[in-house]
């Protein structure tokens, strides 16, 4: 079983061969984000409509693509 979280997994933050810590804190951020996202939808405090579950996985299938793009821009 693994302990990684949902962004985590999604941006694969173990997975950087060159080890420059540039990539590291990328992912880590973009990692972030998505679990503050995936908080809110578990977060029983709240009543989520249809709707904001989309936007939710919107925004963090967004944060997962801008995390490739990022890590693309400082690898060259």
């Amino acid at each position: 079983m693994s302990n990684k979280t949902l962004g985590e997994t999604r941006v694969r933050t173990e997975f950087n061969p060159a080890k420059a810590g540039n990539v590291e804190c990328l992912k880590q951020k973009s990692a972030e984000l998505i679990d503050v996202l995936e908080s809110f939808r578990k977060d029983e405090r709240y009543t989520h409509t249809p709707e904001t579950l989309r936007l939710i996985s919107i925004a963090q299938t967004t944060f997962e693509e801008a995390a490739m793009w990022a890590v693309k821009a400082v690898t060259g």
